[in-house]
């Protein structure tokens, strides 16, 4: 399957609307944070970053297929010792352009170093916002579906007659389960929480995270021949990623420095991709196919 990767250098707010409508199925990004990267991005406080980000996310409404979703990196501030609202301002403001605010997943940074403040500790997770244009959208639950668990041998082992019918939560949730359903399984559903170390290799970049966040929804919300968007691309992580599952993906940066690493970098995948193809048309030259 042929892919692509275009890479554009300037301003998201610009280049956007350069790009069709309806033609993105994924946009995972993670924009400059209120009052952070000021010396990279020149920085946004936290009163005028709703401002600054409209324009954008209303580009990225138009830019995505109505099957397509939009998930965001952010995570608000402390400011004079209590969280800032801009988040919440920017999901209220979002659902008014006509975005649908799906879901919320947590990035639990699982190697987060210690600290403390006065009033607070240190922070061990980011936030990973879920848009969509529609209530239906393509998703592969499947696709990210992890082992059962040590727990399954024991819960699962002595069943009581609640468990093998579907029992209605006892706080009047409305949810309930039929535990019974999960025996023999291999396979479950994962929670909306991931665990995931930050990226501790060398990026060339302030804020670089680590391949298997954009992976894991890129298995998540999309299929091969795909197209990826990273309207923030940074160190191009998201664009690696994509390109390796064989996805198209296009990356927008406005630091040429930033720019120029990624066009440099992604060529050894292209190469690597390249070499794996006449490998295997060596090897079996009556299957020849394109593993790109």
């Amino acid at each position: 399957m042929e892919t692509k990767t275009d890479l554009y250098l300037g301003d998201c707010t610009q280049l956007l609307k350069t790009l069709p409508d309806d033609s993105v199925d994924l946009i995972f990004t993670s924009p400059p944070y209120a009052d952070q990267r000021k010396q990279t991005y020149g920085g946004f406080h936290p009163d005028d970053y709703v401002e600054w980000f409209l324009p954008i996310s209303l580009q990225l409404l138009r830019v995505l297929k109505p099957t397509g979703t939009f998930v965001l990196n952010i995570k608000e501030k402390v400011v004079n010792g209590e969280r800032s609202t801009y988040v919440m301002e920017l999901i209220l403001e979002m659902r008014k352009q006509g975005w649908f605010w799906t879901e919320e997943f947590i990035w639990h940074k699982k190697n987060c170093y210690p600290g403390k403040w006065p009033n607070r500790f240190r922070d061990s997770w980011e936030r990973l916002i879920q848009f969509n244009k529609s209530k239906h959208f393509y998703m592969d639950q499947k696709a990210v579906m992890v082992p059962m668990g040590d727990w399954s041998k024991t819960r699962l082992k002595n069943l009581s007659e609640t468990d093998k019918t579907r029992d209605e939560s006892k706080v009047g949730s409305g949810f309930g389960k039929n535990i019974s359903n999960w025996l023999d399984r291999e396979m479950a559903y994962p929670t909306n929480v991931l665990h995931l170390a930050t990226e501790c290799n060398n990026k060339k970049h302030s804020a670089a995270f680590p391949e298997g966040l954009p992976e894991w929804f890129i298995k998540l919300f999309t299929k091969e021949g795909d197209t990826v968007l990273d309207p923030f691309m940074g160190s191009g992580t998201t664009n690696a990623v994509a390109q390796r599952m064989r996805r198209n993906s296009i990356g927008i940066e406005i630091v040429p420095e930033y720019y120029d690493m990624v066009k440099t970098e992604l060529k050894p995948v292209e190469l690597y991709l390249l070499e794996q193809k006449e490998e295997h048309e060596t090897t079996y030259p009556e299957r020849r196919i394109d593993l790109r």
